[in-house]
């Protein structure tokens, strides 16, 4: 599966399920890069080199394209007590 595909499946799922569609919403607010509005596209993504570097720390790859799962998982843990 790769980012386009992952970005579906997780659209998809959070429009069944609001908390999560809340929780993802949440989550990759924090992941945005810094200034992001300082710089073409002008949209809140995530730095490339961090993203890689999450990758690395959780998968083992810094290639690597998570599961629709453990993003899930991971977006109502982080959200969970606040």
């Amino acid at each position: 599966m790769g980012w386009p595909r992952l970005t579906l499946t997780l659209a998809l799922r959070a429009l069944r399920d609001p908390p999560l569609a809340a929780a993802l919403v949440r989550v990759g607010w924090r992941f945005r890069r810094r200034r992001w509005f300082r710089r073409a596209p002008f949209l809140p993504l995530p730095d490339r080199d961090y993203l890689r570097w999450r990758m690395l720390t959780v998968y083992g790859d810094a290639n690597a394209v998570p599961p629709a799962e453990d993003v899930a998982r991971y977006a109502r843990w982080a959200v969970r007590g606040r």
